[in-house]
């Protein structure tokens, strides 16, 4: 019986290694050898891994990566990458730029089997290299400047359609580098780590060189099956079927109970391993600390701040003497990526208007975030409470507005990827001693290409009430910042009448009342009497109002972006139409379409 066995899979081996062999390297243009796991459109089916499928077109290698094509300029086989280059970049050309922004964060930090088949890395055997490629950053700036090297000029070479003075940026831009009134253009990524960081024509040799992938390395089937000789397969097959054989008869159940243990163990562990991964691949300014360290700062966790369905917060102090908040994470989502989700944003980024990120804890099952301490706790407090709320002056509130205003405009713009917060509510803006207010909670946060205006989501997310209605609704528009757009003008309505928005004795819960009746007394011109106010705190409320209306328009390209909403919140009320009736339900629009068309004739909401 056993040597009939053995004799099959002598055969079965051999039939697959001779099937391989017969597969020979093909080539285009200068890629003189494409093989395995490569293969070219024209190749037989059985050659190459379908995944790896590249196009000769015109004489010219083509991978396509993202849906986008790019042409091959080399493939090592010996540290597993691919070089490749935009294909609208030319050498000798220096005003030729990508079509498209591509950064490391386009790319997963682990391989997958389904989705990801390269990363911006290099594996080599059994050990990661930190091999991501360079990032060089165009941007467009309403005023020169100069006097600041790290910023290259490119006039001679690129101009945008927009008025401004365009630049270049060698490397990773981050948050204090970048200077106010500039705008990101384009981000492109290139593997030549000589170029200058002074000279654009250095720069423009780094895009024409390309940027290099890399792929996982073979599997071991993969390797017997490819490089296996005859007589090397035999011994190999007699070995495996000796060893089956050995475990069938003297550790069969030993082996299957042991294999049901690790799995079990393995599904549990999985989700504290993707964190593990994803802290060991992206070098982090945030303080590890480790949970003996957490426990000590909090005092064992004695006093507690606040709870939500994220966990619990609680006071600590550092052993340099500061004050911190500490969040203790519970059970996760999607295999960690809440914990992932914010410290890969708010650990990145440093501005006056978000909460920074001190440090984190991962051990085992317990995961902390390590946030700086806000005394005055969170906006939601004082709205919430009549008489905190009593204390905060128009002037304190209109403040706040702006500076969270601030916050969620530097998200969208003023970062090397749009952040998108999907969750910007009172309960998640915290005010400091000075009643300066910081955005918080990052855990819904996605990240994307600048010019991605569209976004692609599987399932809403947010918290009721200050949800825009097309994470409901599919046919007012696509889902974009104009989402935090929304959520803002909710937060502001609540900040100027000083109360919540929603009224839980209609017939349906989420209806809003607010906001309809303060519409029609802002129409017909009508005074706000919403507290005792003076002639000052009514013109600020009714200022807040007003772009408060904007914001909630149903149909997201109604909405104006943030950083038009700071323009309009710190210009004159003078300046400020009456935008149109707001509406909840898409089947309540039809009445107010022709207005709203009509005024966003008239507005540059982008």
């Amino acid at each position: 019986m056993m040597w009939r066995e053995t004799t099959l899979l002598v055969v079965l081996l051999l039939l697959i290694h001779r099937s391989h062999a017969r597969c020979l390297p093909s080539s285009c243009g200068n890629i003189t050898h494409v093989s395995y796991p490569f293969r070219l459109q024209a190749d037989p089916e059985k050659c190459g891994n379908k995944r790896y499928e590249l196009v000769c077109e015109n004489n010219v290698t083509v991978l396509y990566l993202h849906s986008a094509k790019y042409h091959v300029q080399a493939i090592n086989y010996n540290n597993y990458t691919v070089r490749v280059v935009d294909p609208a970049i030319q050498h000798h050309n220096c005003s030729s730029l990508p079509l498209r922004s591509l950064s490391r964060s386009n790319f997963s930090d682990t391989y997958d089997d389904y989705t990801d088949p390269y990363q911006a890395g290099l594996r080599a055997y059994g050990n990661w290299k930190a091999l991501s490629f360079e990032h060089i950053v165009f941007l467009n700036c309403n005023h020169s400047l100069r006097g600041n090297g790290k910023y290259v000029e490119t006039e001679k070479c690129v101009k945008w359609e927009s008025k401004g003075y365009a630049y270049a940026v060698g490397g990773d831009l981050k948050a204090e580098d970048f200077e106010v009134g500039c705008d990101v253009k384009l981000v492109a990524p290139t593997s030549l780590w000589t170029f200058n960081n002074h000279s654009y024509a250095s720069m423009h040799r780094g895009l024409a060189y390309g940027f290099e992938i890399s792929w996982p390395t073979f599997r071991i089937v993969d390797v017997l099956t490819l490089q296996a000789s005859g007589v090397f397969a035999l011994v190999i097959v007699f070995a495996l079927v000796i060893v089956v054989w050995a475990c069938k008869i003297v550790f069969g159940v030993l082996l299957i109970v042991a294999l049901v243990i690790c799995k079990w163990k393995k599904r549990c562990a999985s989700m504290f391993e993707n964190i593990e991964n994803y802290l060991e691949q992206n070098s982090l300014a945030p303080i590890r600390y480790s949970y003996k360290e957490i426990k000590k700062m909090t005092g064992s966790f004695k006093e507690k701040l606040g709870e939500g369905g994220f966990g619990y917060v609680f006071k600590a102090k550092l052993c340099s003497g500061p004050f911190v908040a500490i969040k203790m994470l519970g059970r996760s989502k999607g295999n960690g990526q809440d914990f992932i989700n914010e410290v890969a944003t708010i650990g990145r980024i440093h501005h006056q208007n978000v909460v920074q990120l001190i440090g984190f804890c991962v051990s085992g099952s317990k995961r902390a975030l390590v946030y700086e301490f806000m005394s005055n706790g969170s906006l939601d407090k004082l709205i919430v409470s009549k008489e905190e709320s009593a204390q905060l002056s128009y002037e304190k509130i209109y403040n706040i507005s702006v500076g969270v205003a601030r916050g969620v405009a530097y998200l969208h713009h003023g970062c090397e990827m749009k952040i998108l917060h999907f969750d910007i509510k009172p309960h998640n803006i915290l005010l400091d001693e000075n009643f300066i207010p910081k955005i918080s909670d990052f855990g819904l946060a996605k990240l994307y290409p600048i010019e991605n205006s569209i976004v692609t989501m599987t399932t809403a997310r947010g918290t009721i009430g200050y949800m825009a209605p097309e994470l409901f609704y599919k046919n007012i528009g696509g889902i974009s910042h104009k989402a935090d757009v929304y959520s803002f003008g909710m937060l502001l309505m609540e900040m100027a009448s000083k109360r919540k928005n929603l009224n839980p004795h209609v017939e349906r819960s989420s209806q809003l009342y607010f906001p309809f009746w303060i519409y029609d007394h802002i129409r017909e011109e009508e005074n706000i009497d919403i507290q005792d106010l003076t002639e000052e705190e009514k013109k600020i409320a009714k200022k807040m109002i007003i772009v408060a209306l904007w914001c909630i328009q149903l149909k997201p390209n109604d909405r104006p972006s943030m950083n038009c909403v700071v323009k309009m919140l710190e210009g004159n009320i003078e300046d400020l139409e009456i935008p149109p009736e707001p509406t909840l339900y898409p089947d309540e629009t039809s009445t107010y379409d022709q207005t709203i068309n009509s005024a966003s004739t008239t507005h540059s909401f982008i």
